[in-house]
């Protein structure tokens, strides 16, 4: 019985633990968690600012990083789209812009890679809640 339990629970428990974007195809990210009041005023305020996400629908960090914010946030971020097959691809951006992993963040004209908390960058953009 214990042999045919393992199997049968790691089944109905794996397609929750795996479910990520590029297993169904949308070659998007799909952001679940809800916005913050704060985190959709941190993202207006970044994309007013002029600050960029390069990203890839397929990254997990990326996914991380968006789940930060919340799905209504994520909406209002400039968000590039790195990877070929993304929708709304602009590859050749992030060639020309030299982006050597995801997420990058173009705060002031400098990249910075990497996973950042909400408040590295309000700090990093000055950002005043």
């Amino acid at each position: 019985m214990k042999r045919l339990l393992i199997p049968l629970l790691a089944f109905f428990t794996l397609p929750n633990i795996v479910h990520s974007s590029h297993l169904y195809n949308h070659r998007e990210l799909i952001v679940t968690s809800e916005s913050t009041k704060e985190s959709i005023e941190l993202a207006k305020y970044l994309n007013d600012n002029g600050v960029v996400k390069y990203s890839a629908y397929w990254c997990p960090n990326c996914l991380n990083q968006s789940e930060l914010f919340g799905k209504q946030a994520y909406k209002e971020l400039n968000v590039v789209e790195c990877s070929r097959d993304g929708i709304n691809s602009q590859t050749q951006l992030c060639i020309d812009k030299k982006i050597k992993g995801f997420p990058t963040w173009e705060i002031n004209g400098k990249l910075i890679l990497g996973v950042l908390s909400l408040k590295e960058l309000s700090k990093l953009t000055g950002f005043k809640n």
